[in-house]
C-alpha cells in the first residue's frame, strides 16, 4: 500500500469512527425512550437486567458508511480503476439492503415487544434476492470469473463457484447476527475482522482497504458505547450490515472460502447452533449448555468482556492461514 493509499485508510478509519460515535451519542437519548431491546427470553437469566438498554444502534452505521463510501469510490476511480470503485459501491449497497431488512426485523419486534421479528423464511427470502442480485451485477458489470484466487495461483471451480458465494454471503450475514449475543462481541469480531482485511490490502487491493477501514472505525466508535455494561444495542440493523459487508469482501478477494476463515468466530458460532439442534433432536441431549457458543461460555463462567477478548484473538489466529494462502 502506498503512502498515500496509508493516509486515505487513516482518513476513512477516523472519519467512519467520529460519525458512528458522534451520531451513537446523539441516538442514545431518544432511542432509550422510543426503541427499547425486548430481551431473548430463551437466553441466559441474567440477560433480563439488560431490559430497558435502547436498540437500533446499527442505524450509525449506515450513516458512517454513507459518509465514506462515495469519498471511497470517487479515490478509488482517480487513483486504482473504475472497476474498484464499481466493486465498492457493489458491496456497499449490498450491506445497506441487508441493514434494510434489520431495520424492518427491529421495528417489528419493538411493535410486538417481543424478541421475535420476521420469520427466518422472510429474512432468508429477502437475503437471497440480494445475495443472487450481487453475483449477478459482479457477473455482468466486473467480470467476476468461477474462481479461487489463491497465493500459488487460481483454480477454476466453474458453475459450483455461484452456489459456493450464494452460500457464503448468506451463511456470513447470519452468522455474524447471531454472534451479536453478549455486549461488545459483534462488534469486536467485526474489529479484528477489518485488522485481518488490512493486512491482506497491504498489497494495494484498494477496494478492500477501504471496506476495512470502515469495519475498523465503526466497530470502534460502536465500541465506546457497547462495551459491558452496553448503553446501546446495534440490532439486526447493524449485525446485518457488518455480515454483508464482510461476505461482500468474499467476493472481493475473488475468494469466498477464504472469508469462512477469516470470519471463522461467525462460522464456529453458527456451527454451535446447528450442532445444538441436531444432537438434540438425535439423542435428547445438548452439546453446550446453551447455543450460540457465547451463551455456553457465558454459563461457564466467562465474563462479556472475556468472550470478546477471545473472540478478537481467534480471529487473528485464524486470519494467519488465510494472509499466507493469499498474499505469500
Amino acid at each position: 500500500m502506498t503512502g498515500s493509499g496509508i493516509f486515505f485508510f487513516v482518513f476513512i478509519f477516523a472519519l467512519s469512527l467520529g460519525v458512528t460515535a458522534l451520531v451513537e451519542r446523539t441516538i442514545i437519548p431518544i432511542l432509550k425512550e422510543r426503541a427499547e431491546q425486548p430481551i431473548y427470553t430463551d437466553g441466559p437469566k441474567w440477560h433480563a437486567s439488560k431490559s430497558g438498554t435502547p436498540t437500533l444502534g446499527g442505524l450509525a452505521f449506515i450513516i458512517a458508511l454513507l459518509s465514506v463510501v462515495p469519498l471511497g469510490a470517487v479515490w478509488l476511480a482517480d487513483t486504482l480503476s473504475s472497476d474498484a470503485a464499481v466493486s465498492l459501491v457493489l458491496t456497499a449497497s449490498y450491506a445497506l439492503l441487508n441493514s434494510l431488512i434489520g431495520i424492518i426485523d427491529d421495528l417489528t419486534k419493538l411493535k410486538k415487544k417481543k424478541n421475535g421479528g420476521l420469520t427466518p423464511f422472510q429474512k432468508l427470502a429477502m437475503q437471497s434476492v440480494l445475495a443472487i442480485l450481487l453475483l449477478y451485477l459482479r457477473a455482468t458489470l466486473l467480470g467476476d470469473e468461477p474462481t479461487l484466487a489463491f497465493s500459488f495461483g487460481t483454480v477454476n471451480i466453474g458453475i459450483w463457484y455461484y452456489p459456493l458465494s450464494f452460500l457464503m454471503l448468506l451463511g456470513v450475514t447470519n452468522c455474524a447476527n447471531l454472534t451479536d449475543g453478549v455486549d461488545g462481541l459483534a462488534s469486536s469480531v467485526a474489529f479484528a475482522i477489518g485488522t485481518v482485511l488490512f493486512f491482506i490490502s497491504s498489497k494495494s487491493i484498494g477496494e478492500i482497504s477501504v471496506i476495512s477501514a470502515l469495519l475498523i472505525g465503526i466497530s470502534v466508535g460502536f465500541l465506546i458505547f457497547n462495551i459491558h455494561p452496553a448503553k446501546i444495542f446495534m440490532g439486526d440493523t447493524g449485525s446485518l450490515l457488518l455480515g454483508a459487508l464482510v461476505g461482500g469482501t468474499g467476493l472481493m478477494l475473488g475468494n469466498p472460502i477464504l472469508i469462512l476463515l477469516i470470519g471463522g468466530v461467525y462460522a464456529i458460532e453458527g456451527a454451535s447452533v446447528i450442532l445444538q439442534v441436531i444432537s438434540y433432536k438425535l439423542t435428547g441431549k445438548r452439546i453446550f449448555k446453551m447455543a450460540p457458543l457465547h451463551h455456553h461460555l457465558e454459563q461457564s463462567g466467562f465474563s462479556e468482556n472475556k468472550i470478546c477478548m477471545l473472540a478478537i484473538i481467534a480471529t487473528i489466529i485464524l486470519g494467519i492461514p488465510t494472509f499466507l494462502l493469499y498474499i505469500s
